[in-house]
């Protein structure tokens, strides 16, 4: 039985991994980069690459899925020329995969929580008024399968608040930030999380970020892979990435620019 289901799992990987290496080859040969990151930063990211475009003439084929699957590009050696990671990143360096010289911090984001439009704001101030609030709703919904990593973040929380067993059953687990907030939009859940720089869609309010106590900001830093398609050109979009103008749409993003 077990020869069954690991077969077509296999092959499926190799279709990937070979699919991926033909994009790649494609890329080079057309002056293209490949970016993989995580969707944390994704609005942030898609609104400065047309810019960098213009100025390089390279063009940038960004790929943006949860923080857990990045990682697992890295380790498996899936090809690319940059990559932003939540640090610390032992792992991916370990891989030989990254030039872990080559890192730059470019930004930080909070996790936050959002309430459906129009809906009052609650209290999260403090540990103990996010205590009460998660305690009085109903439903919560927050990015934590398929490897997203806000979810393990808010389990952490419910660890230091020490409320982890009355509010699990509360809690809705999907594949995106954006899910989430997709969720409380429709009326579905009546508070979610997920990191703020992921709450620019309609129908949704930002009530703020956690407090700080419970959970720090997640750092963003961009990386060169040990083999890039075109080294040169990768310096220069992960520059860009660091740059003064690229800090201003990550603070436009509810994003904390690294200074």
């Amino acid at each position: 039985m077990s020869r069954r289901t690991t077969k077509p799992t296999l092959a499926l990987s190799g279709v990937l991994c070979l699919c991926l290496a033909s994009l790649w080859s494609v890329a080079k040969a057309q002056n293209q980069l490949v970016m993989i990151a995580p969707r944390g930063i994704r609005g942030a990211v898609e609104q400065l690459l047309p810019a960098f475009e213009r100025k390089t003439g390279l063009k940038v084929h960004a790929e943006f899925t949860s923080g857990g699957e990045v990682t697992a590009r890295v380790l498996r050696g899936d090809p690319f020329d940059v990559v932003i990671l939540h640090p610390p990143y032992p792992r991916e360096i370990g891989s030989g995969n990254i030039k872990a010289d080559s890192a730059r911090t470019l930004a930080s984001a909070a996790l936050g929580i959002a309430v459906q439009k129009g809906a009052p704001l609650p209290d999260i101030q403090t540990a103990d008024a996010l205590r009460r609030t998660l305690l009085s709703v109903a439903s919560i919904a927050c990015p934590g399968a398929g490897g997203a990593t806000a979810g393990p973040i808010f389990d952490e929380v419910l660890q230091k608040l020490g409320i982890t067993d009355q509010i699990k059953p509360k809690v809705r687990l999907v594949a995106s930030g954006d899910a989430a907030m997709e969720m409380v939009a429709k009326g579905e859940a009546e508070i979610g999380l997920t990191y703020l720089s992921e709450m620019g869609q309609p129908g949704i309010s930002a009530v703020g970020p956690v407090p700080r106590e419970l959970a720090q900001p997640a750092a963003y830093a961009g990386v060169i892979a040990t083999h890039p398609a075109q080294p040169a050109a990768a310096r220069a979009l992960l520059e860009y990435l660091a740059s003064p103008e690229a800090g201003a749409v990550y603070t436009e993003h509810k994003m904390q620019p690294e200074r």
